[in-house]
């Protein structure tokens, strides 16, 4: 098996190492922007070729997988559609199903071959440096195939991710934009927007200085990529936007019952999350 993987950011190097840890004896190419992160992609054995051509380098591929921010997808797409043979897979680890369906759509003549999937394995460093072979250890992907993806393209798809160590999940894609808009790109939005916040005060330096840990643990997604999270947000806005909507009216309750100091509905809603941050660790664990 031939797989080329577009982009050597953290998924897309995490996975060449995992997969290769994993005993595949294939070929893996790396798409990469610039002859000198191809050279040290292959001197760090993390591929065992380069190409800085995508049209040349998917001409024999069986899977391509595109590990590039979601607005750099089209792009991708569009390179590689006249050379990738018809019986190639494209899947991607991007965190907005839709938007990729949709380009994809529009570009690719053999959606069969589509098999759409996301990672839930990220973290807030990013690039070839934080690539990390059991990163996808117990990790849930989620597939999002289409209606025309074909069930071997799906099981392939589907064995690369079990091979690396992670749980294979599926969800339909308006379903996972959702879902993934509440409990991944709205948190990392309100994070975002707390640390640049507090960033505008007069007395900026002396808040991040008594922080205290519970700031470290809810601001730490502030440190990722802003352009793959800027992407996201203007890939996925109106799952995004319902979501914020929901947290503002909650938001606003909370601030009501603090300005008039009803204590029994703060502690019921703490409670209430309490036991749900609970049970979400039951879940995970």
């Amino acid at each position: 098996m031939h797989i080329v993987v577009v982009g050597l950011g953290l998924i897309g190097a995490s996975f060449t190492a995992a997969i290769q840890k994993a005993g595949f004896t294939g070929q893996l190419t790396a798409v990469v922007r610039s002859a000198e992160a191809g050279k040290e992609a292959v001197a760090r054995s993390l591929v065992h070729a380069y190409s800085t051509d995508l049209s040349s380098a998917v001409t024999d591929a069986d899977v391509v997988m595109l590990a590039v921010p979601m607005l750099a997808m089209r792009a991708q797409l569009n390179a590689m559609a006249d050379t990738l043979p018809d019986s190639a897979i494209v899947t991607d680890v991007g965190s907005v199903k839709g938007y990729f369906v949709k380009e994809a759509l529009a570009v690719l003549s053999h959606p069969a071959r589509i098999v759409p999937a996301h990672p839930i394995a990220g973290r807030e460093r990013s690039g070839m440096d934080a690539a990390d072979v059991d990163l996808f250890q117990q990790r849930r992907v989620i597939l999002t195939p289409l209606p025309e993806s074909s069930s071997t393209a799906v099981k392939t798809v589907e064995g690369l991710w079990t091979q690396v160590g992670a749980v294979v999940e599926t969800l339909a894609v308006d379903h996972h934009d959702r879902v993934l808009a509440h409990t991944s790109h709205v948190p990392h939005v309100l994070a975002f927007a707390l640390v640049d916040a507090l960033a505008k005060q007069q007395e900026a330096e002396e808040i991040f200085r008594y922080a205290a840990g519970g700031f470290r643990d809810f601001s730490r997604v502030a440190a990722s990529d802003p352009v793959m999270w800027s992407d996201i947000c203007r890939t996925n806005p109106k799952a995004i936007l319902e979501s914020l909507d929901l947290f503002s009216q909650h938001l606003q309750h909370i601030r009501s019952a603090i300005e008039t100091g009803d204590g029994d509905t703060l502690e019921s809603t703490f409670e209430r999350a309490r036991v749900a941050r609970n049970q979400y660790n039951d879940v995970q664990s």
